[in-house]
């Protein structure tokens, strides 16, 4: 045995929780070790003298010490209540703060031309520059991201430009709107609202 064993086992002795063996075995430890003896008998008499005091004669600052080494009870923030009170309103804000960092994180990353609609037959592209040619016509809506729009023919619906520009030609006409967003709010917003169209009409 060795002496953390030994101290281990002094502790459950003093609670008399030490089994036969192992009581035996401490005794062994003690008889070659002349420290752990040392330690068992300031133990013994330190417990001793704990016993020997009535519980109710016990000073005040024994009592006052004791309490004072108690951990303290945290008394809840203003703000973990709110969130508690209203875990709705909790959600819902956490959820619109992902959605805003992840689409903003996503603006800050996407550098890369996207052309997205559901006619890109006839659309030509040339290095960041997408060309809607005269005579020409996109159905549906068209949007583009990081490029550069150059429109001299038709577009039979909404024109969005994403961190780019357009130039329309004096033969390009657009049925829809043209949108032009170049700011991460703005484009966190128009990110927003797609996803809330996809939900409504599932397209």
């Amino acid at each position: 045995m060795n002496c953390k064993v030994a101290i281990a086992f002094m502790h459950d002795y003093l609670d008399n929780e030490l089994s036969r063996e192992q009581s035996a075995e401490l005794s062994r430890h003690l008889e070659q070790c002349p420290e752990c003896r040392k330690r068992l008998e300031s133990l013994e008499r330190t417990d001793a003298l704990l016993h020997s005091v009535p519980a109710e004669r016990a000073p005040n600052y024994m009592a006052y010490r004791v309490m004072k080494s108690l951990p303290k009870t945290r008394s809840p923030k203003a703000w973990t209540t709110w969130v508690r009170r209203h875990p709705a309103f909790s959600a819902a804000a956490m959820f619109l703060v992902v959605m805003v960092s992840s689409f903003v994180a996503m603006w800050n990353q996407s550098e890369q031309l996207t052309v997205r609609g559901a006619d890109l037959e006839h659309v030509v592209i040339e290095g960041n520059t997408v060309i809607i040619p005269a005579g020409q016509k996109v159905a549906g809506d068209l949007t583009i991201e990081n490029g550069v729009a150059q429109v001299l023919g038709d577009v039979e619906g909404n024109l969005t430009i994403i961190d780019g520009n357009v130039t329309l030609a004096s033969t390009a006409h657009i049925a829809g709107k043209v949108k032009t967003i170049d700011r991460a709010m703005d484009w966190a917003w128009y990110k927003v609202t797609s996803w809330f169209d996809t939900l409504a009409y599932g397209s």
